[in-house]
């Protein structure tokens, strides 16, 4: 059976879905991706929303028979991909291949953790000791050990990091728990699938050869394929680099802690400089000042931050010493041994040596540290990869690759000299569902007054719309600004990012019917609310990147080293991607319609400012507030005015 009939009229998808519409770029995807398939190639499909791009890898996926590995950029997409898309092809074709999910093992329940934390008894909080009960409870029916069953505790409760592993902290075939392991169990039963689901972060996990248990399923996957692809830059930029948290020692502090109590209660000293180490943690963090950033690592430390350091490394290394005597008592202190030794050699690169062709720096948070060495360019470890690995096939895909139609800037960045691009416009006719609209008058973004005017042109659209907006901000700063301004001026329902996980915020947002949702970069990206719920999305800025990030910075200067305009070929591009996500939330079906508003003045009177236009979806533009009122209330035809500055 071949692909191409199955997305016709009268084809099996018309014959099974109500109300599928056939899509010439839905069928053309498939179509090239099957092929690229047969010839062991490598693709690069920009899909516009709403070209129905799953359904596009997975019908020519399932019709090979080879073994596939299906990675997502979040989780979200998937559990969609897992739960939703995947058994409607399955059912279709009646394909008896076995599919799999598999998570990162932080997405599983440890029993051992589970066992030791409860009878250590250190929580003092009633909602942790809560929580913690809840989770004993449920590991006693709990088939899978995902943590996601548990849906009456929150995603970011301060209870996860105690009950699950990380690579650091896994005794892998030593624990008494190994046989029951919720990680060995999925680890297994993804071995023996032929088509498994997983996210970008547990593929790259792998290839930087950090255990997640999934380094067995690379080996047999004929297929890879990449959904939202648009992230794999940033992932695998962060997975090739060393990284060192403040957290990591912390743990190690407390788990050797609670491990010498449990079976070295005669080597009390353990005990000791455990609370050292994790009190001259909290100095280093003390020390890298009060502001939480991102920065370049310092050529010359300050007084308070190199004593710091010193006494975090005196301490690593007295516990090293104590850990290598006890390591025989327990497989638990054998394990913390050993974490301590690769963190104190972390550590001491971190903090001293510098290495050619990477980008040395940190970044702080409230709380919290965490010491970094990034490649200056991961094409060369992932082209690597691509090559010593057998013949497949990869296929990567979203709905943002390009800038003005060219895929330059997301090929070279992953090496992918020899692949083949395929451009797919959105089906969605943007001429009759969307209209740009560029406020006049509004000051530079620069400038102190540019927030309060860009929140008056917004009052004033978000009234025609009768609520139904997001409203996106590049940075939390101007977020939190704005909301002070908006938040006794609104007489619809507001959201704000962080008073509520994601998920639920946008459940609220879809519920409501009239809500303004304020948000930052989280919600640029994959949210999907169609209908009338949503009808506008504001933008405050052009989203280029801060210029003070360290990364930015180093790459910058490399490319001016190489002869290369940063500007034009890093730094907008970038700016022109984030954008067409932002862009992407506004129309996500055939019926939905709305305005898009930019309040940035650069669109129409920076000289790049075409770049962005010449790379979003081909929409009317306007700067007349009439034409708003107009689209929403029509009562006159639009004028034919387009953007000028």
């Amino acid at each position: 059976m071949r692909a191409s009939p199955i997305f016709q009229e009268n084809g099996l998808l018309s014959q099974a879905i109500s109300g599928f519409t056939p899509r010439i770029p839905q069928q053309t995807m498939a179509e090239v991706i099957e092929k690229t398939i047969a010839a062991n190639a490598q693709l690069v499909v920009e899909a516009g929303t709403g070209t129905g791009k799953t359904f596009s890898y997975l019908v020519p996926v399932f019709l090979s028979g080879k073994k596939a590995i299906i990675s997502t950029g979040t989780k979200n997409l998937q559990d969609q991909l897992f739960f939703k898309d995947i058994p409607v092809i399955q059912n279709i074709l009646q394909y008896i291949g076995k599919v799999m999910l598999l998570k990162g093992r932080a997405n599983y329940l440890c029993r051992y953790r589970l066992k030791m934390n409860r009878e250590d008894g250190r929580f003092v909080s009633r909602q942790l000791i809560d929580h913690l009960e809840k989770i004993y409870d449920w590991s006693a029916s709990t088939q899978s050990g995902d943590i996601a069953e548990l849906t009456m505790i929150p995603e970011d409760s301060g209870i996860w990091p105690h009950v699950t592993s990380h690579a650091d902290n896994c005794l892998n075939q030593e624990c008494d728990f190994y046989k029951d392991c919720f990680v060995v169990k999925a680890r297994q039963q993804a071995l023996a699938a032929d088509v498994v689901v997983v996210n970008h972060h547990l593929f790259f996990a792998d290839m930087a050869l950090q255990d997640e248990g999934f380094g067995e399923l690379l080996p047999g996957a004929e297929i890879i394929i990449f959904d939202e692809a648009h992230h794999l830059p940033e992932i695998a930029s962060l997975f090739f680099s060393t990284t060192l948290t403040s957290r990591q020692l912390i743990e190690v502090a407390r788990d050797s802690e609670i491990e010498s109590l449990l079976d070295a209660r005669d080597m009390g000293e353990i005990s000791v400089v455990a609370k050292e180490l994790e009190k001259s943690v909290h100095r280093m963090r003390e020390a890298f000042g009060s502001e939480t950033r991102r920065a370049p690592w310092p050529l010359q430390l300050p007084i308070a931050l190199a004593g710091a350091i010193e006494s975090v490394k005196e301490n690593l290394q007295n516990l090293d010493s104590l850990l290598k005597v006890a390591a025989v008592r327990s497989k638990g202190l054998e394990n913390c041994a050993r974490r301590i030794s690769e963190l104190m050699g972390q550590f001491i690169t971190l903090t001293e040596d510098v290495l050619a062709n990477h980008i040395h720096w940190y970044e702080t948070h409230t709380h919290s540290f965490a010491l970094q060495l990034t490649p200056m360019v991961v094409a060369d470890y992932f082209k690597e990869f691509m090559q010593q690995e057998k013949k497949r096939s990869w296929i990567f895909t979203s709905a943002t690759l390009t800038v003005k139609n060219n895929f330059q800037l997301f090929t070279d960045t992953l090496g992918l000299k020899n692949a083949l691009t395929l451009l797919l416009k959105s089906p969605f006719d943007y001429q009759k569902q969307a209209l740009l609209y560029v406020p006049r008058g509004l000051p530079d973004v620069r400038h102190a007054d540019y927030l309060p005017a860009f929140i008056e042109a917004s009052l004033a659209v978000i009234a025609i719309a009768r609520g139904k907006t997001f409203l996106l901000f590049t940075s939390h700063k101007a977020m939190e600004q704005a909301y002070l301004l908006i938040k006794d001026r609104l007489s619809f329902p507001l959201l704000l990012q962080g008073t509520a996980p994601k998920r639920e915020l946008i459940e609220q947002f879809k519920q409501l019917g009239n809500a303004v949702l304020l948000g930052t970069s989280s919600f640029w990206y994959g949210v999907d609310v169609r209908g009338d719920a949503l009808s506008c999305v504001i933008i405050d800025k052009l989203p280029f990147s801060s210029p003070d990030d360290p990364i930015l910075q180093a790459r910058i200067q490399l490319l001016r080293q190489k002869g290369v305009d940063p500007f034009s070929y890093y730094q907008l591009p970038h700016a022109v991607l984030t954008l067409k996500q932002g862009v992407g939330r506004l129309i996500r079906d055939n019926e939905d319609k709305g305005i898009l508003m930019i309040g940035d003045p650069r669109l129409v009177g920076a000289r790049y400012g075409e770049t962005f236009l010449q790379s979003l979806p081909d929409m009317p533009r306007t700067r007349d507030l009439d034409n708003v009122r107009r689209f929403f209330h029509p009562i006159a035809e639009v004028s034919d005015e387009t953007i000028s500055a």
